[in-house]
């Protein structure tokens, strides 16, 4: 009985710890990596939870990874200066998660979605806004060629067009509001499905937050690629100078 009073101790324990706020050094830039799927899950999350840890550590910015949807309450929330949503997947908040992700953008907050970031929270009609535009299908991964539509930062390390293979996604409800730093030129592969203006990363404000999207990041080999790497890094800087 001792034990089993043990183990039931540890896993309450281990339950708080993942959806309380770790302590956090004064002055260091604050980070949640969200993962959490309800749907297909992306055998690259792994991969690309250490490479946010990595350029977390290169930078001394903590980098907190969840997949708890209960860490999302107005005092968690207030303690990062970003909140990344990498490759998750369908409904993965609840009602009063909702309602506090939502007052932390619209007041300040900062969010970077990653690949499949734009395949979640179908039936919240804020989000489907929020996100710029919702997954709507995709070809098979295949090489095809990226294309700079502005100076930014976040798309410096680009040339102007360049070549990449990723799983690339086709979009609906694409919203006319956003920033889109980099577009996909259909010709150069097979299965686009949104023509001649195909956007693939983009940006806008969110009441007194800011929000970025990139479509990259599918494979696990795209995050030892270097210049997709460094386009991660940037926008996270970007997000939080």
């Amino acid at each position: 009985m001792r034990t089993l009073g043990l183990l039931l101790t540890i896993a309450i324990l281990m339950l708080s710890c993942n959806s309380a706020q770790k302590p956090l050094s004064k002055g260091t830039k604050n980070v949640l990596v969200f993962t959490k799927t309800n749907g297909f899950r992306h055998a690259s999350i792994e991969t690309g939870v250490e490479t946010l840890r990595e350029i977390g550590r290169e930078n001394v910015w903590a980098v907190q990874h969840s997949e708890d949807s209960l860490i999302f309450t107005p005092q968690n929330l207030k303690n990062f200066d970003l909140v990344v949503f990498l490759s998750t997947t369908g409904d993965i908040l609840g009602e009063e998660q909702q309602e506090a992700f939502k007052n932390y953008m619209e007041n300040g907050g900062k969010f970077f979605g990653i690949h499949a970031a734009s395949d979640t929270e179908y039936g919240w009609p804020w989000y489907g806004e929020f996100i710029g535009g919702y997954f709507m299908s995709h070809p098979k991964t295949q090489k095809a060629t990226v294309v700079k539509k502005e100076k930014h930062p976040t798309v410096a390390m680009f040339p102007e067009r360049y070549e990449r293979t990723d799983e690339w996604y086709n979009f609906k409800n694409l919203s006319p509001n956003v920033h889109v730093t980099l577009t996909l030129d259909e010709s150069s592969y097979e299965g686009g499905a949104n023509g001649d203006y195909h956007p693939h990363a983009w940006f806008h404000k969110v009441g007194e937050g800011e929000m970025y999207y990139t479509g990259g990041g599918h494979t696990e080999e795209a995050y030892a690629e270097p210049l997709f790497r460094k386009h991660l890094e940037e926008v996270m800087k970007w997000l939080m100078e």
